[in-house]
């Protein structure tokens, strides 16, 4: 038999013999795996490096998550895309691949969903086919099922680093400059509003936790989330919360707008909101104008400029109200925006930093404050460029109030 072959014998054999009624211990079912491995027909035999490597595939197949356990346990993947039980692609150093494995048949792949799901409290079936979850490392799920995904299940898993990233590893890779990344520093503390924008993969949630490292530890933060995501650490007063859909058990849904409305009876210094995605950011804007500064958020856009469009839409789905009133609104809650990309050579980097600075004439006033240049006759390797200032700060009364001083030269 090839080494596949022995594999879905060994299984088959640990699944009759393993009794699951009771508790065992990882060490139990390693001995149990170990033992099988050892006791193989001399006409099975394998080598030495392939019996390790099949004494982790089975103990991932029994007690993990099948073969997606090798992948969530490598630090370098940082987004792992399952098309179905035969298709599996990572993403590794920012290039994609399709990888060699495959789940064994599409049941072993729905048992292991459920599994995930059922780990964060939630449910998915034909039913509720579409549901976001969460692994014990922290790396967020987003899952699809039939009828919905024709050529499912479909399981995107985004990994998050084991040790978050720090503000000073963003300037050592060239996301950022150490100059822009102070001036960053000195809003935060002061209590600007602060909303980060870019597309998928650029970032936004990395630079989300990057930004909150500067939040000063005596203030009360309340972080909202779909799924928790976010790594805040040294923050001793922390309150995290997060949605939850309904279920069959009758168990009601909590939406974002829930849990913003109800953050704002719990003493909130900051208010968090992991991503803004439909009418939840009427309650936002709403929490920004009431004197909850210091707040972050992130969104989905492809320009700071269109981050304040799609904020109006968003409003707009959330509650029926004037355009003028939607933007003066925006223009009084939120202050500056952070616009982050992803560039050709698959780098991340800030594009471009805006400060609102006002409502006029029915429109949202913008002031550039940094940009990226990128140097003209790129063609190959990585994109060179830098981060220039293009304005100064106008509105400096949060920074002088909070004694951070004045960002003019």
């Amino acid at each position: 038999m090839d080494y596949e072959e022995i594999k879905r014998q060994l299984k088959t054999e640990l699944f009759e013999n393993i009794d699951f009624s009771r508790e065992l211990r990882d060490e139990e079912i390693q001995d149990l795996i170990d033992e099988k491995i050892m006791n193989l027909k001399k006409e099975d035999y394998i080598p030495l490096s392939q019996k390790k490597r099949l004494g982790k595939e089975l103990f991932f197949s029994i007690r993990k998550l099948d073969v997606l356990q090798e992948l969530i346990e490598d630090t370098e993947i940082t987004e792992i895309m399952v098309n179905g039980p035969e298709r599996i692609f990572l993403e590794k150093r920012g290039r994609i691949s399709l990888w060699e494995n495959k789940f064994e048949t599409r049941e072993k792949l729905e048992d292991v969903i459920q599994q995930i799901v059922a780990k964060s409290n939630r449910v998915v079936n034909e039913t509720n086919p579409i549901v976001d979850a969460r692994l014990e490392n922290g790396s967020r799920v987003n899952v699809v099922l039939a009828p919905v995904a024709l050529n499912g299940p479909i399981v995107t898993i985004r990994r998050f680093p084991d040790n978050p990233l720090t503000m000073e590893d963003l300037i050592k890779t060239g996301s950022i400059t150490s100059e822009v990344a102070e001036f960053l520093k000195k809003l935060v503390v002061s209590g600007y509003n602060i909303f980060i924008s870019g597309g998928t993969g650029s970032g936004k949630t990395t630079f989300l936790n990057v930004l909150s490292k500067f939040i000063p530890k005596e203030e009360r933060i309340i972080t909202i989330e779909d799924s928790a995501e976010l790594q805040l650490s040294d923050i001793p007063n922390l309150v995290s919360l997060e949605t939850r859909n309904a279920n069959m058990d009758g168990c009601k849904e909590i939406t974002i707008r829930d849990l913003i409305k109800t953050s704002l009876r719990m003493r909130p210094d900051r208010i968090i909101v992991g991503e803004v995605r439909g009418g939840e950011a009427v309650d936002l804007l709403q929490a920004l104008n009431t004197g909850h500064d210091g707040s972050l958020s992130t969104g989905h856009s492809n320009s700071s400029r269109d981050m304040l469009s799609r904020l109006e839409t968003m409003v707009l789905m959330g509650m029926d109200l004037p355009l003028p009133a939607i933007r003066r609104q925006i223009a009084s809650g939120v202050d500056i925006i952070v616009h982050l990309g992803r560039l050709r050579d698959h780098t991340r980097k800030v594009l471009e930093i805006v400060e609102i600075t006002g409502f006029e004439n029915g429109e949202i006033i913008t002031a550039p404050l940094y940009e990226f240049k990128e140097e003209a006759g790129w063609k190959e390797g990585p994109v060179k460029g830098a981060l220039v200032q293009t304005g100064k700060l106008m509105h400096e009364d949060k920074l002088i109030f909070a004694g951070m001083g004045t960002c003019k030269k």
